[in-house]
């Protein structure tokens, strides 16, 4: 993955961004049209430490884009004033994992992402499944990071 060169100062550490990533609750992930123009959709997700993991409904654009050309990028933000704004881009590829659609099938991979995601978005320990979702796995290539905080800090 490609480090950070610029704004080094107000970059979140890597306990920050898993933190700040754990917590907050839309991203915005843009995919590539079969044209080139980007499609925009903002959606619920969960940071593993490694990847972000998208819950995607299959008969949409964003999945027959993601599925097309797994080139994608999704930003996360947070902040009402400039002093608390904070954010992370995070560009790599997205690649379906599971089954399509999930219907429950047992699969190890996707088991703590669910339980994650049921804890995150619905405050229960059980994830489920509507026969209209899969799952989408984006493995980061380059992330850039900022939290405006900080500039009080140094």
């Amino acid at each position: 993955m490609k480090d950070q060169r610029r704004g080094r100062r107000i970059a979140m550490t890597s306990a920050e961004l898993d933190t700040f990533l754990a917590e907050e609750q839309t991203c915005r992930l843009a995919t590539l049209g079969s044209t080139g123009q980007p499609q925009t959709s903002a959606l619920w997700f969960v940071w593993d430490g490694t990847h972000i993991w998208i819950n995607s409904v299959v008969k949409s654009q964003r999945w027959t884009n993601a599925t097309r050309d797994d080139r994608v990028s999704l930003v996360v933000d947070a902040g009402d004033s400039f002093g608390d704004l904070r954010g992370a881009t995070i560009e790599g590829a997205a690649e379906p994992v599971g089954e399509v659609p999930r219907t429950g099938e047992s699969d190890d991979t996707l088991a703590p992402v669910e339980l994650a995601f049921a804890r995150k978005y619905m405050g229960r320990d059980e994830f489920v499944y509507d026969g209209r979702h899969a799952w989408l796995r984006i493995t980061p290539t380059k992330i850039a990071s900022w939290d405006f905080r900080k500039y009080g800090t140094h």
